[in-house]
């Protein structure tokens, strides 16, 4: 059974930075292409950031510049690295791979906000 734990998020003030790790359990781990996807309430989830098995990495274009995907394969954990916090970015933000194979996890809420 594939498991994922999100954790990381938080409130955090525009400008600021949070880090997500998602800890996957179930799957083999390393040659899979994983990726981060957010939500917006009343949204569809969509894509944000993913790292192939040899640690290639894209960004959607609200992201690029700002959020860095990486992933530790010993530790089955993927991470998402974000800087430069806008209000936009707020959503609940969930892993899985890409494609979308399994059934999603409880996600990681990110409020940015003043």
């Amino acid at each position: 059974q594939v498991q994922f734990v999100e954790s990381g998020g938080g409130l955090v003030q525009p400008g600021g930075s949070l880090r997500l790790s998602c800890t996957i359990s179930g799957p083999a781990f390393s040659p899979l292409m994983w990726a981060w996807y957010r939500q917006i309430p009343g949204e569809e989830r969509k894509l944000v950031a993913w790292i192939t098995a040899g640690s290639s990495t894209d960004y959607s274009d609200s992201v690029y510049g700002r959020f860095t995907i990486s992933r530790n394969n010993r530790e089955r954990t993927l991470y998402l690295q974000m800087n430069d916090l806008k209000p936009e970015d707020t959503a609940v933000y969930y892993c899985n791979r890409r494609p979308v194979t399994w059934a999603w996890g409880q996600g990681t809420q990110v409020t940015v906000s003043s």
